[in-house]
């Protein structure tokens, strides 16, 4: 092999030169770093970060940020390696920072998020477990907290690395005319985070509906908070939706829930015996509160029965309606039932006020076929 020809000036930047062995070289080293950074972002990375317990966004985070950080720092190999100097300890154009201060302060800015989110498990999972402060409270301090931490952290990890925080004033300007003309939802949506912690008008375990929506809440995060419902599917909601819209919180303050039951029997029936069978109904599933005791109302006379209320009080299954409702109409059907009570289907009675109405009876197919066989 010529080794002399793959060595040879295959083209030139300024004064320097890339051989074919360098063109090689690079591309080799740059579809590493490209592997590896796919490699972070897989689902066994994944799966193997989360057994230390750690915050699905941090691990979000952190393997955003080292696969980036292994493709600049393959493609800079690739770029020395190919023949072309790019010192890692020699200030960027325009930048002031080197590329191993650069690679520093995302490994540090790793650290910051890794530190909020562990004290955000810690205070919430061990130091607040036995304060004595309610669970959402202790959450929504957990959160603050950390959020401090995370923000404190960014600016000591910039100012050791030597970036002039009053260079970002005009920045921040920037960024604070960017958020009132295009970001006004993402700046909405985290003060309304801040205004649900505060004010708790929701809170961890809570039974909630917004719109047509319902489930338990399982997540209060900056911008949204994460409702799981009874099919186990989460329903990522913004904040400001509980600020500005309606929100039904089947447990806010009092857990107890009042269950109202409509049944319709037929005219005619004892309504005595139907409130004995109703209550008895109601009395009978476990989940239902002894006090307030059962009731049964008497609504309307309808077109066709007579309509009752079966009002029930639970305070454990609010996060199921459909279920304790259901579990009460089997109950009444079942009592009715034993009572002789008959639960009516519509039906209209027919007044003839003269004349006279000829009526022909419709055998049914059993009845013909006998028929039939006895004429031969």
């Amino acid at each position: 092999m010529n080794y002399a020809l793959l060595e040879s000036p295959l083209f030139y930047v300024g004064d320097h030169y890339v051989s074919t062995l360098g063109a090689l070289a690079f591309a080799g080293l740059f579809m590493t770093g490209l592997l590896l950074a796919k490699f972070i972002q897989s689902t066994f990375v994944r799966r193997l970060l989360s057994r230390f317990k750690l915050d699905t966004n941090f691990i979000s985070i952190v393997t955003m940020i080292l696969s980036i950080a292994s493709v600049v720092f393959f493609t800079i190999t690739a770029i020395n390696t190919a023949g072309l100097p790019l010192p890692w300890d020699a200030p960027l154009p325009g930048v002031k920072l080197s590329i191993l201060q650069i690679l520093l302060l995302i490994v540090m800015l790793v650290g910051v998020f890794w530190l909020s989110s562990s004290t955000k498990r810690f205070l919430f999972n061990r130091f607040l477990v036995n304060s004595g402060l309610n669970r959402s409270l202790q959450y929504a301090l957990s959160q603050i907290i950390s959020n401090v931490v995370l923000v404190i952290g960014i600016v000591i990890v910039l100012t050791q690395t030597g970036i002039n925080l009053g260079a970002l004033a005009v920045f921040a300007g920037a960024i604070g005319v960017g958020i009132g003309v295009g970001l006004q939802g993402i700046a909405s949506n985290f003060i309304s985070g801040l205004v649900i912690l505060a004010e708790r008008p929701i809170s961890i375990g809570d039974r909630v509906e917004v719109g047509d929506k319902g489930g338990t809440v399982r997540r209060i995060g900056a911008r949204a908070t994460v409702i799981v419902t009874n099919d186990n599917i989460s329903i990522i909601v913004p904040n400001s939706k509980f600020i500005e819209d309606p929100v039904t919180n089947w447990t806010y303050g009092d857990p107890r829930v009042r269950f109202r039951i409509p049944i319709g029997v037929a005219y005619g029936s004892d309504i005595d015996k139907v409130r004995e069978a109703l209550i008895a109904a109601g009395r009978e599933h476990p989940k239902t509160l002894a006090e307030p005791a059962p009731n049964v109302f008497l609504s309307e006379f309808g077109d066709n029965s007579i309509n009752f209320e079966l009002v029930v009080w639970s305070s454990e299954m609010s996060g199921r309606p459909r279920r304790y409702k259901s579990d009460l109409n089997f109950a009444i059907e079942r009592k009715l039932r034993e009572a002789g009570i008959e639960i009516p289907f519509p039906q209209r009675d027919l007044h003839i006020r003269s004349g006279v109405l000829q009526v022909n009876s419709a055998a049914l197919p059993q009845e013909q076929g006998a028929s039939n066989g006895a004429r031969s």
